[in-house]
């Protein structure tokens, strides 16, 4: 999908063209807007026996989909805030002795824009009787799954593939 503009957002006119969707450039003004990826994070959370939090997504993109805590990562903000402030919005408390686990790209597809994302995952134990309170408007509920193979990984209906390839690289580091 190519991100588009049918007029340029500083002049209004029609002359902007779009850089192999990486840039887009005005020839009427000079108007340039380059399309940097943003900056998300993601927590897997797990119990005593190993089971991964999950939450099922209460929006669009891939809303009743299960996906990990997190968000995207707020201006001025390091990626370790980050995911703690997604988690005390989303869950209802805020996760300690979080490590830094991995990284990978991932496609952010919003109301017919598409997003170049970074997402940064990080790991957290779940306290014992941890209270979760789910963030109206942005998480439908919980579900815990136990992942011991990758085939188990593969059904469950994963809302964004960083997180699958996050979790997998878990699953052959850990053996």
């Amino acid at each position: 999908m190519e991100n588009t503009f049918n007029f340029c957002p500083l002049c209004g006119k029609k002359n902007i063209v779009c850089d192999n969707n990486r840039k887009w450039f005005c020839s009427d003004c000079g108007f340039l807007l380059y399309c940097n990826v943003a900056a998300a994070c993601g927590l897997v959370l797990y119990d005593d026996f190993d089971n991964v939090l999950f939450e099922v997504r209460a929006k669009e993109p891939r809303r009743g989909y299960l996906a990990i805590p997190g968000g995207f990562i707020d201006a001025d903000e390091r990626a370790e805030e980050g995911i703690i402030r997604e988690c005390k919005e989303e869950l209802g408390f805020e996760p300690e002795n979080i490590s830094f686990i991995c990284t990978y790209p991932n496609t952010y597809l919003y109301k017919n824009i598409e997003y170049k994302t970074c997402d940064m995952f990080f790991e957290a134990k779940l306290p014992a009787g941890a209270k979760l309170h789910a963030q109206e408007g942005e998480v439908l509920g919980f579900e815990e799954h136990f992942v011991r193979s990758e085939e188990e990984l593969a059904k469950i209906p994963l809302a964004f593939e960083s997180a699958k390839k996050t979790l997998a690289l878990l699953l052959r580091t850990k053996k």
